[in-house]
């Protein structure tokens, strides 16, 4: 089931609080983040995923992986995994099937219909990402990606010998 949500331009944010916190990169990549949530759940509700399910099913797809090795590749903790796989197989999106390699794990495996949701969604985030990058000229907006891109590729530093 689809959560509602507000209008998705709407920032419950305070107008005081954007002042102090205009250069708190944390807070701004939160902000951003929620806007960007909002509109993908307006987007993606008509077809009948979250952006967490479409997330799993399209990370699933064209390969046999484990509920452990999605949650790892898609940022999940085990017990929200299988909420969610639960969810896709009472859907008819995927199902867990036996590995071929090993009959004693399970793997998911995407259905047709489950293929199908992942094209109609791919095509809905892909609208809704180049409208809101179309906010911003061309070199913010490849900047931005390309920061973004490599911050979450390189991982945290803290703790980092």
């Amino acid at each position: 089931m689809a959560t509602k949500v507000r209008d998705a331009g709407a920032d419950p944010a305070p107008a005081a609080a954007t002042g102090c916190l205009s250069n708190n990169l944390g807070w701004l990549l939160d902000r951003a983040g929620h806007v960007l949530a909002a509109e993908l759940a307006l987007a993606l509700e008509p077809v009948g995923l979250s952006s967490r399910r479409y997330c799993v099913l399209a990370t699933a797809l064209g390969e046999d992986r484990t509920q452990i090795e999605l949650a790892n590749l898609v940022g999940l903790d085990k017990t929200t995994m299988v909420a969610t796989i639960d969810a896709l197989e009472e859907a008819g999106l995927a199902e867990r099937r036996p590995s071929s390699e090993d009959r004693r794990v399970r793997v998911i495996t995407v259905t047709k219909a489950g293929a199908e949701k992942v094209r109609e969604g791919r095509k809905l985030i892909e609208q809704v990402q180049a409208d809101v990058l179309a906010r911003l000229p061309t070199r913010e907006r490849e900047a931005l990606l390309s920061g973004l891109s490599r911050l979450v590729a390189e991982g945290p530093s803290r703790g980092k010998q």
